[in-house]
C-alpha cells in the first residue's frame, strides 16, 4: 500500500511538473539606469504569472541587499501562446514606474517591453539562470 501511494504521488508530481509554464524560473535582468541588475523569480500566482526580485547585484557583479528584495516586479501576466505573454504589469525599481508589459520567450531568453501612457521602453532581454 505504501509503494502504491508513493507511485501515485510520483505520477501526480511529474504530471504537474510537465505542465509548468516554460517561463517559470529565475531570470537575470539587464543592468538598470544605475548599473544594477537582479534575479527575478517568475512563477504562477493564482493562475497568472508573477515575478519577485530575489537577488540584487552591483555593476561589478557583487551581490547586495536591495530595499526592493522580495517585492513584486511582474504581476497579472498571461500566457498568450507561442512564447508570448501580455496583459500584465512590470515595475521598474530604478525609475519607480509601472509599465503595461509584454514578454516574449525564446529558449532561455526573455524579451521584455512595456509602456506608460504613450511612453514605451525596451526592458532588454533577460537570460534564464535556472
Amino acid at each position: 500500500m505504501k509503494k502504491l501511494a508513493l507511485l501515485i504521488f510520483g505520477l501526480i508530481f511529474s504530471t504537474i511538473t510537465a505542465f509548468a509554464d516554460p517561463i517559470h524560473g529565475i531570470w537575470q535582468t539587464i543592468p538598470d539606469d544605475n548599473g544594477h541588475y537582479g534575479h527575478i523569480e517568475v512563477k504562477n500566482c493564482d493562475g497568472t504569472i508573477c515575478g519577485f526580485l530575489r537577488r540584487s547585484f552591483d555593476a561589478d557583479g557583487a551581490e547586495y541587499e536591495s530595499e526592493n528584495k522580495n517585492k513584486a516586479v511582474i504581476w497579472n501576466m498571461v500566457n498568450n501562446g507561442e512564447g508570448k505573454y501580455g496583459g500584465g504589469k512590470i515595475w521598474a525599481p530604478d525609475r519607480d514606474k509601472t509599465y503595461s508589459s509584454k514578454l516574449e520567450l525564446s529558449g532561455d531568453k526573455l524579451k521584455v517591453s512595456g509602456c506608460v501612457l504613450f511612453i514605451c521602453r525596451d526592458g532588454g532581454t533577460w537570460t534564464k539562470v535556472r
